[in-house]
């Protein structure tokens, strides 16, 4: 039977060989790499060892006389076996530290062989043990620094600095919102919302109001000062100011002006305007080079060129069809009558689908093959 050092050994080794089967990327392995404050290396090292313990909570010894087992060796709860079990899996799930979680579990495995074989049942608490009592890099909760001194109380509005660790000031690092030693005050921009024995709501004043002015209350109403884009009006307090009626000329020659609340934003005008006053061919003041008012809108006047040059070009079509049919004609009257019927369909079936489908539709789409199929069926 191998002894423990030699199976610690062997199962180094392993990780090593799946390690090297398995790269990272390189986010991943700048996340392994990173080195974490002592305290907190320490945390995440008794955190992967609870888990070992928490996953082998209901072991057993396999195979054998379990009599004999019981009697002969120690019970499973700090057995050798169920170390090693532990210590195959230590800082495996860790993505944060892992090398150092590794290394500092290499360094102290001493320690936490001596809190798993004597101390777990008076000490159940492995990073109480560990990293506070033996170690000392960190303090109880509501302790900071190298003596563990008790936190200033913050009253649930901020954190001490140097909670649980033996770093820090523990001077309270208060919320958002919050202010003060013990961030028992509102800061600039907040207004006490609700206050009584045990709790403080700050609530933030409305964005009308300046943060260093502050309110008094909920509301553009309770302002203690406008903020930049806001007047004051005695009736309903800070009111948004409409820049784009107060200074029309704020915006660039073929943008237009929309307000916001506070603020202004210019848009561009639609290509076919040259000015406007709003969005859309609808709105322009004049139109672009290219573009024809009709009907209220700016209208490109290419498409309107493109139609006539398609109307042209379809009317010679039908003209040059119907000469066909009549040279066809001379040759073979039976042929013509044939063509001349094909023809007549075309033609029919072609502006039926025209003067059927509205203006800026999309156009029918017409198979040529199937129809010159049609044809050479006809003839």
């Amino acid at each position: 039977m191998k002894s423990l050092p030699e199976i610690l050994l062997l199962t180094a080794v392993a990780v090593v060989v799946i390690s090297a089967d398995d790269p990272l990327n390189p986010k991943e392995q700048k996340e392994k790499a990173t080195n974490l404050p002592p305290c907190k290396a320490c945390s995440t090292l008794a955190a992967s060892f609870k888990l070992g313990m928490d996953n082998t909570s209901r072991g057993k010894h396999a195979g054998g006389d379990a009599a004999w087992e019981e009697e002969k060796l120690r019970s499973y709860k700090t057995s050798e076996v169920r170390l090693v079990e532990i210590q195959e899996n230590l800082c495996q799930e860790v993505r944060r530290g892992q090398t150092q979680c590794h290394n500092m579990a290499n360094d102290h495995e001493h320690l936490l062989e001596e809190w798993f074989t004597h101390k777990q049942t008076e000490e159940p608490d492995v990073h109480k043990w560990l990293c506070i009592d033996q170690l000392k890099v960190c303090c109880p909760e509501g302790h900071y620094g190298a003596e563990c001194k008790q936190c200033t109380d913050c009253h649930g509005n901020g954190k001490c600095k140097g909670d649980g660790t033996r770093k820090g000031n523990g001077k309270c690092n208060c919320d958002a919102g919050y202010a003060g030693d013990d961030c028992n005050q509102c800061a600039n921009g907040y207004y006490e919302a609700f206050r009584d024995e045990k709790k403080l709501l700050c609530s933030a004043c409305h964005k009308a109001c300046t943060k260093d002015g502050g309110c008094k209350g909920a509301g553009p109403k309770a302002c203690t000062k406008c903020n930049e884009g806001w007047r004051w009006d005695a009736t309903n307090g800070c009111q948004d100011i409409n820049e784009c009626l107060d200074s029309p000329r704020t915006c660039r020659p073929n943008q237009f002006c929309v307000n916001n609340e506070g603020t202004y934003s210019c848009l561009e005008c639609d290509r076919s305007c040259e000015g406007c006053d709003g969005d859309g061919p609808d709105m322009c003041k004049k139109c672009a080079s290219g573009y024809t008012l009709k009907d209220g809108k700016c209208t490109d006047d290419s498409n309107e060129k493109r139609d006539q040059y398609v109307n042209i070009t379809r009317f010679l079509t039908y003209f040059g069809l119907c000469v066909a049919t009549c040279v066809i004609f001379q040759s073979s009257t039976h042929i013509a009558y044939i063509v001349g019927a094909a023809v007549a369909i075309y033609i029919a079936a072609s502006e039926y689908w025209l003067s059927s489908t509205p203006a800026g539709a999309n156009k029918p789409q017409i198979d040529t093959k199937q129809l010159e199929e049609m044809l050479m069926k006809s003839l």
